[in-house]
């Protein structure tokens, strides 16, 4: 439990990194590149600062230059957190200081009026700070029944009250009690927000902020279920159906599932229907995955080996194939229920996406078998946007919308530009943390895309932008077949790349598309209302540019 005020920043912004990336996006946005000084009532000291799309708090030990200073003690702290007025009515008097530039100051009041907003309606942010306020002994309110303690005065517990707490409390149960009452799977958080502007306590609610990384956990859980029902208790075990739940099972974002869910909740669809669909394409996915390993010679996936290391490529091999017969089952289980006009829809797009899939990892494999490297940037937007794009968030999207009924080629073509630009930029941060991320969190072998070849942008922008010797070394080290590179050949090239700026690049070249596609979001998807299935959606738009790198 944070204790320290200065902790409890640290914590609501990690937190939302991975629960509400919308919210993150939106106050990087406000501050931009200004670093705050935070000092706290109880002594401790933190910064906070946007990096790209991200916000990054720290906690630290003596004061570091900064472009604004601020200064919280404990009753500022309650009302910016239940406050939406104006910065004149939140600063109390020997309570509130900051300091800096005109525009600097009102830049980080925007970012803290947007997160009280919309940060204090998450009930991991609720958690968060109700612990930090029980914890504040002479901060929480007395109990009922009980006078307040006169030494601080009324005026001090009347400015320090917490109602948004409360008030959430009452208009908002917690996820898992709405869950036991079979309310929709995407709990509303919150109800100030509706996509674009705030309002008052007292509004009927319009828009939320989801909970995403709960909602992922909640989506990716009933696909599971759903995909471990259809796999047989019958041999061959060991050789075939043990093998099909391995990558199923193992750990996973549940990216896919909850898009698939989440369009078809936002267009009007039914939960079952959605979770079907979604089973049906995660088994697709899980088969490409035993393939695509195998082809790349990657030895782990999910933080485990990869199914070929463990059983052998024969064995890896025919799970692979008996996932997608198995996911071609799913897909046709829903003429009971969606009858043959949806069916064939779901038919189509799920076919189209391993059309597209496979096309993209011919182009990536040509290029490795020929030891060639694209000289463009648009050379891998379109091999990316080809092998992962589709099936990773362009065709979801669609094939929720087709289990609502939506299969109108003009409705559905509006998800393409939006998730197409995500996409790329998903899979560029997926290059990346293979390189500089933590290897358990990324899930597979560090730097095994340089060992593996991989054509990323990192690689075409070092070939395109280093020196002619370098680009020479680096095209013989390509060349050999991967089993005779080792770890030192990796981190000779990653040290190539990281001279030439191509990591930063890539970070930069990420960051663009990921907010090109949110604005492409917003234009081509507002045929869609205002709904917590869009909410979650929008969510995920923004996820890509606020992961951790």
């Amino acid at each position: 439990m944070a204790t320290e005020a200065a902790s409890v920043l640290v914590a609501t912004i990690d937190s939302l990194a991975r629960r509400a990336p919308a919210i993150i996006a939106s106050a990087a946005r406000e501050l931009g590149s200004i670093r705050l000084g935070l000092h706290f009532g109880d002594g401790s000291l933190a910064m906070l600062a946007g990096e790209h799309s991200r916000l990054v708090a720290r906690r630290i030990e003596t004061p570091e230059p900064a472009d604004v200073e601020v200064y919280f003690d404990d009753r500022s702290l309650a009302r910016l957190f239940d406050g939406s007025g104006r910065p004149a009515i939140e600063a109390l008097e020997s309570s509130l200081d900051m300091r800096g530039s005109r525009e600097d100051l009102l830049a980080a009041w925007r970012c803290f009026v947007l997160l009280s907003q919309r940060a204090s309606g998450l009930r991991a942010v609720q958690a968060i700070w109700s612990e930090y306020r029980d914890s504040k002994g002479e901060w929480a309110p007395p109990p009922p029944g009980e006078a307040p303690d006169r030494r601080l005065g009324e005026a001090f517990w009347e400015q320090s009250q917490w109602p948004a707490l409360e008030w959430l409390d009452r208009r908002h149960p917690a996820a898992v009690e709405l869950i036991e009452r079979g309310e929709p799977v995407l709990a509303p958080a919150r109800s100030l927000w509706d996509g674009r502007q705030s309002g008052s306590w007292q509004d009927a609610p319009l828009i939320f902020d989801n909970d995403l990384d709960e909602t992922m956990a909640r989506c990716k859980g009933m696909v599971v279920d759903q995909i471990l029902t259809l796999i047989p208790e019958r041999e061959p075990k060991a050789e075939l159906y043990d093998l099909m739940r391995d990558y199923v099972t193992r750990e996973g974002k549940g990216l896919r599932p909850t898009l698939v869910i989440a369009t078809c909740l936002a267009l009007g669809g039914k939960l079952e229907d959605g979770v079907r669909a979604a089973a049906a394409l995660e088994m697709f996915h899980n088969g490409f995955l035993v393939h695509d390993d195998i082809a790349d010679e990657s030895t782990h996936r999910r933080g485990r080996p990869t199914l070929h290391m463990l059983h052998g490529v024969g064995l890896a091999v025919n799970a692979g194939d008996a996932m997608h017969l198995f996911a071609v089952d799913l897909v046709l289980s829903n003429l009971a229920s969606l009858g043959l006009a949806r069916t064939l829809g779901l038919i189509h797009e799920i076919l189209h996406m391993c059309r597209e899939t496979v096309e993209g990892q011919a182009i990536e494999l040509g290029w490795i078998h020929r030891n060639v490297v694209p000289p463009a940037d648009e050379d891998y937007g379109h091999m990316s946007t080809k092998k992962t794009g589709w099936y990773t968030c362009i065709s979801p999207c669609r094939v929720g919308a087709a289990a609502a009924g939506v299969t109108s080629p003009e409705w559905l073509d509006r998800f393409n530009e939006a998730f197409r630009l995500i996409g790329i930029a998903f899979q560029t941060q997926d290059d990346i943390l293979n390189l500089i991320g933590e290897t358990a969190l990324y899930g597979k072998e560090a730097l095994g895309d340089l060992l593996e070849g991989k054509r990323t942008i990192m690689m075409i922008h070092l070939f395109r932008t280093a020196a002619a010797e370098t680009v020479e070394r680096m095209s013989a080290i390509n060349a050999m077949p991967r089993l005779a590179k080792d770890q030192s050949l990796a981190e000779e090239m990653l040290a190539a790349m990281q001279q030439a700026g191509s990591i930063d690049y890539a970070i930069r070249y990420a960051d663009d598309l990921a907010n090109r596609g949110v604005v492409r979001f917003e234009e081509d998807l507002d045929f869609i209302s205002e709904n917590p299935g869009k909410a979650v959606l929008r969510q995920i738009a923004n996820y890509v540019t606020t992961r951790a790198l």
